[in-house]
């Protein structure tokens, strides 16, 4: 079952696209709009550190909200199915991407099982011009921390 979750959610975020925000997404990103993704994803992370769920599901977005419909629910996928998200012990920001199909912000976390992880974060701008977490998948590495 827990090998089925990536694709599951692969799934989900393919259809989830289908209903996010219509946005340009081959206009170029300005240095403000690199630091304002920066810090959502570093804001949620700081959230899920303190338990502080009603913050860490502020930054996503409101289609992802609606899905998971509670707080409650979102932390409970976070802290079962994310645990490096969850309680990382290192990030490091890695490359932004800008392709046909939106922006993917790679974070790599230690994660509490001391195995380097990579997550995929795919932000959405919004109609504010502020930006939100539309998705986020995980990807497990066997590399240990040196």
């Amino acid at each position: 079952m827990r090998r089925l979750l990536p694709s599951l959610l692969i799934v989900w975020l393919v259809a989830a696209a289908g209903s996010a925000p219509a946005q340009d997404k081959s206009a170029p990103l300005g240095a403000a709009d690199k630091t304002a993704i920066h810090d959502v994803i570093a804001h949620q992370l700081a959230a899920f550190q303190k338990d502080d769920g009603a913050t860490a599901f502020a930054y996503a977005t409101p289609e992802l909200r609606e899905r998971f419909g509670t707080v409650g629910n979102f932390m409970d996928m976070v802290k079962h199915d994310y645990a490096p998200v969850y309680r990382p012990s290192e990030i490091t920001f890695g490359k932004l991407e800008q392709g046909d199909d939106g922006i993917i912000q790679h974070v790599m976390l230690l994660g509490p099982d001391g195995n380097l992880h990579e997550a995929l974060y795919f932000m959405e701008r919004q109609t504010s011009g502020g930006w939100l977490i539309g998705g986020c998948l995980l990807l497990t590495t066997d590399l240990k921390s040196s």
